[in-house]
């Protein structure tokens, strides 16, 4: 067994992870940004910035504004900036009923695959939220995270130097899903859900970081299918 082989049979060892709750979404953008410079320069192996965020709206680089469906008066009202980003996707919703997790991973320790790596955080999603009793799954053709016909999880990512950086998020809250009403997310046509709306039980997001911290620094990456 090589010893890149065996790295891929752990879990993602040397993790630096940083937690820093409720932040406007360029702060996180710039913390990222840091970060993986850090990682590309080898002073950090790897590393995790997990966070909530005020209400935004994001665009990824095959992103279309048309999918704003707000006018920018109403985006004023609520206070909801907007981004156009460097991860892929379409445009998506940011709020504080969220968790958004961003791994900022190398990959030439792991798998330079990119294809590989979206399934592995959908694999990550779909692991964790049986903790919670929510039956996750993928859809031929798309990415991210489904119950039934309803997305629980979006990802996007981008990846430089064969060091990944954006991510993915979790809807929590049931309350939050009303701004997503503002886009059309990922581009399509679909009806949204939450960890709340599918047990019907009050969850607190700090659990359910918990669960995906211990997940992402101890959870092996050997398959992407968990």
């Amino acid at each position: 067994m090589t010893q890149s082989r065996a790295f891929r049979n752990s879990p993602i060892m040397n993790l630096k992870i940083i937690d820093p709750g409720l932040v406007d979404f360029d702060t996180a953008w710039q913390k990222q940004k840091e970060l993986f410079a850090e990682v590309k320069s080898g002073r950090l192996k790897h590393a995790l910035l997990i966070c909530r965020h005020n209400p935004v709206i994001t665009i990824g680089r095959s992103g279309l504004k048309a999918n704003i469906l707000a006018k920018e008066i109403e985006l004023d009202r609520k206070k909801i900036a907007v981004y156009e980003v460097e991860r892929g996707g379409d445009v998506t919703y940011h709020g504080p009923g969220q968790l958004t997790v961003y791994p900022i991973l190398n990959l030439n320790y792991l798998k330079k695959d990119i294809h590989w790596f979206l399934r592995y955080l959908e694999g990550l999603i779909i692991f964790g939220l049986k903790d919670f009793g929510i039956g996750g799954e993928r859809k031929e053709g798309l990415t991210g995270v489904w119950v039934g016909k309803r997305k629980i999880a979006s990802i996007g990512i981008a990846v430089r130097n064969w060091i990944s950086f954006h991510g993915f998020s979790i809807n929590i809250k049931r309350d939050d899903l009303i701004n997503f009403s503002l886009i059309r997310p990922c581009g399509m046509d679909i009806m949204v859900t939450s960890v709340e709306s599918e047990t019907g039980k009050e969850t607190n997001v700090e659990q359910v970081k918990k669960s995906f911290i211990s997940l992402l620094a101890n959870r092996s990456v050997a398959e992407p299918s968990f």
